[in-house]
């Protein structure tokens, strides 16, 4: 089968940063399902992979999270799909990835397809959406229900791929009054179309704009990009007995900032469940079939903004050079071999 991995770790303009290869299609065991891949997106974390963890001598790592596809086979304890069946799921980070034609993955994180999506459409949002709703709603306690909330979300990098369907989660299923940064006239729009009743300008001090708005007191915040250089901001903002949430990898972050006012922090991995095969795993696929749902109903929206064209090294290195870039809005999918 076709495949796009990487057998060093190298800067994404170096030629062999990414590679075409072709290996062996896997065979599904226990609880495994192999998907036929149809579609893929480009998430933050394969760049990060790629930039900090060389395979073994001789190897070849697979990257790639995300995917929608269909079901060609199935392990022997499967119980939840079958053959045929169209799926999209984020996979293991613990495991080869999903830019292969044929992928295995744990039934348990897998999810139906959006019946009202394409294949690249529905690429876009598995990674994303766990992300999003554990963060929402597992890690900072936000309550599901349109009951009046008097509260205020800060989404700290609103127009990126968690952060375009954590606005949607937020507006569209909680009564929180929600608040995106963005830098860019371009992505302070995607923010108010895709729901956040405002937008502050992250590159300008924030509690000004903030204090402006007149807002409910921010007593939530998801920190998802560049934590390092806006947490002491966002801790004058946030309000006393509040919930600090973020997901990515500051290089300096010191929590002590917070305790004056009894802030709580929290970290969200999507990839916790499956790496440590919790008791709980199960919960993602579930959280997928809702979110399908929310799709096929209207209530929530694919946060494609970018095809890049058929799956290969070429077309994979230009999605990783965008990420790396910080400029990208919304998710980037590839399609087709």
């Amino acid at each position: 089968m076709k495949a796009v991995g990487y057998k060093k770790s190298l800067p994404v303009d170096a030629a062999d940063a990414l590679i075409d290869f072709e290996t062996v299609k896997p065979q599904p065991a226990g609880r495994d399902i192999r998907v036929a891949v149809r579609a893929i997106s480009a998430n933050p974390v394969d760049y990060k992979v790629r930039k900090r963890a060389a395979p073994p001598e001789g190897e070849t790592k697979i990257l790639g999270y995300d995917a929608a596809g269909v079901v060609d086979a199935v392990g022997p304890d499967v119980t939840l799909f079958r053959a045929g069946d169209e799926v999209y799921y984020a996979g293991s980070i613990q495991r080869q990835g999903t830019n292969s034609e044929f992928h295995l993955v744990d039934e348990r994180i897998v999810g139906r397809k959006p019946k009202t999506l394409s294949f690249a459409q529905a690429a876009a949002l598995p990674l994303t959406s766990i992300t999003a709703w554990e963060l929402l709603f597992d890690r900072l306690g936000a309550v599901p229900g349109k009951s009046v909330d008097p509260r205020t979300l800060v989404i700290v990098g609103g127009a990126g791929g968690v952060g375009s369907i954590l606005t949607q989660l937020a507006r569209r299923l909680t009564g929180l009054t929600v608040v995106a940064t963005a830098s860019r006239p371009q992505s302070q729009k995607w923010c108010l179309d895709l729901g956040a009743h405002a937008v502050i300008d992250h590159a300008l001090p924030m509690k000004e704009q903030i204090d402006s708005l007149r807002l409910p007191p921010v007593a939530l915040v998801a920190s998802l990009t560049n934590t390092g250089d806006h947490y002491k901001a966002l801790a004058e903002i946030i309000a006393p007995q509040g919930k600090y949430g973020l997901i990515d990898d500051p290089a300096e972050f010191n929590v002590s900032v917070f305790k004056g006012k009894s802030v709580s922090v929290h970290w969200e991995s999507m990839f916790t469940r499956s790496s440590f095969q919790t008791l709980d795993m199960i919960g993602q696929h579930a959280l997928l079939n809702d979110v399908a749902d929310l799709i096929d109903k209207g209530v929530l929206r694919t946060t494609l903004d970018q095809t890049f064209g058929t799956i290969n090294a070429t077309n994979l290195k230009r999605a990783h050079a965008l990420l790396e870039s910080g400029k990208s809005r919304g998710k980037i999918v590839l399609e087709g071999w």
